[in-house]
């Protein structure tokens, strides 16, 4: 790890350490991956002026979100299946965040419990609902939610029906993971993880086992989660989620201004603007080139935030500067978990911290509150 000094040396080394069929899931898109790459493309094309002859000496990067100061604009957005890269790793990047003292939303299919974040990260613990067939399902979760003690629920919208991701579909990916023999003998030439997944059961759903029955088997858990995906949500379901859920409500994946507005005059406290980082529909827009507009619709009424194709510090002042009020990135510290655990995903947010840092005087700003449009070209 002493050798890592960017976002890029991590990817390379989870690319080391985990059979294709692994790598694939974390990296691929859907279709032709186009949206994929105009995400990060979309920060290569953005421009940002720097001012000089101010006294950057002393810098602040903490920045206040839902009555919460922590200490870096940027959080742990939900990565799925954590576990089949390290096992533990969903409370690996819970524990990351928490001592970085950032924000980390946990995957609606994690493998470890909302129970347990709630125990371990209770101010820094998000939980993202996905939406059961079952209503009672949902409903209960926010119960559990809420009497783990977490203030934010994220609701992601993004997901109508399950995407054409053609990487997993040739490997054999899937919840109940069927790999195909090419993908089961080139998965001998990572033994690390091998042994780790010989040395374990498969992950489970963690918080869907007591849904799926008794002495239900992960794959048996995993095949009930499948049979809940799926089910309709319309704006109907998100006032009755607002009408259940007394904490901070976030919508994740809002693309487009009307929805902005609409999720605010409904009680919606927050947006995450994401296309779920390039992993539905191959030709939107990347969350960047539709940030101004949608901030620009709901100003300072709600907060919005952003997720995808963040990969160095200065990403994330980007971002600010065109109306984020937060960043999210995924995919860096699942490398880091992957590679590292703890120390590998804290590894990739103090990269993240220090390359802000540096930014930050390059460009002039001494605080995050001062950034905005007026540093853009």
């Amino acid at each position: 790890m002493k050798k890592v000094i960017n976002v890029d040396d991590l990817r390379r080394l989870a690319k080391r350490r985990l059979p294709t069929i692994c790598y694939d899931f974390i990296e691929g898109g859907t279709d032709d991956e186009i949206g994929l790459a105009a995400n990060e493309q979309a920060f290569r094309q953005a421009r940002i002026v720097p001012r000089y002859l101010i006294d950057v000496s002393v810098r602040d990067q903490s920045t206040n979100l839902f009555g919460c100061t922590f200490s870096s604009p940027l959080g742990i957005a939900p990565t799925g299946s954590a576990d089949m890269f390290r096992r533990g790793a969903d409370l690996m990047l819970a524990q990351a965040s928490r001592d970085a003292n950032v924000p980390f939303i946990m995957s609606g299919v994690s493998s470890s419990s909302l129970e347990d974040l709630g125990q371990l990260a209770p101010d820094h613990g998000w939980y993202q609902l996905y939406p059961a067939i079952d209503p009672l399902i949902s409903e209960d979760m926010i119960k559990r939610v809420r009497n783990a003690g977490l203030k934010t629920l994220v609701l992601t919208v993004d997901v109508p029906e399950a995407s054409n991701r053609e990487r997993c579909i040739r490997n054999g990916w899937g919840p109940a993971m069927r790999p195909s023999w090419k993908a089961k003998v080139e998965a001998l030439r990572h033994p690390l993880w091998m042994m780790q997944w010989l040395r374990n059961d498969a992950p489970y759903f963690g918080n869907w086992t007591r849904y799926a029955g008794p002495s239900a088997s992960a794959r048996m858990v995993a095949e009930f989660v499948m049979s809940q995906f799926g089910a309709p949500l319309t704006w109907n379901n998100v006032e009755r989620y607002r009408q259940l859920w007394e904490g901070n409500l976030v919508l994740k994946g809002i693309m487009h201004p009307a929805d902005a507005v609409r999720a605010g005059s409904i009680g919606v406290d927050g947006v995450i603007v994401s296309n779920h980082g390039g992993r539905q529909l191959d030709n939107a827009p990347s969350p960047l080139e539709v940030l101004p507009t949608i901030h620009e619709a709901v100003g300072d009424r709600m907060t919005v935030m952003l997720d995808g194709g963040v990969r160095r510090g200065l990403h994330v002042l980007l971002a600010i500067c065109m109306g984020a009020k937060f960043v999210f990135q995924g995919r860096p510290t699942l490398y880091g978990v992957t590679v590292g655990g703890i120390a590998g995903a804290a590894k990739a947010l103090a990269i993240f911290r220090r390359e802000i840092d540096i930014s930050m005087a390059q460009i002039g700003a001494t605080r995050i509150a001062d950034l905005g449009k007026h540093y853009l070209m």
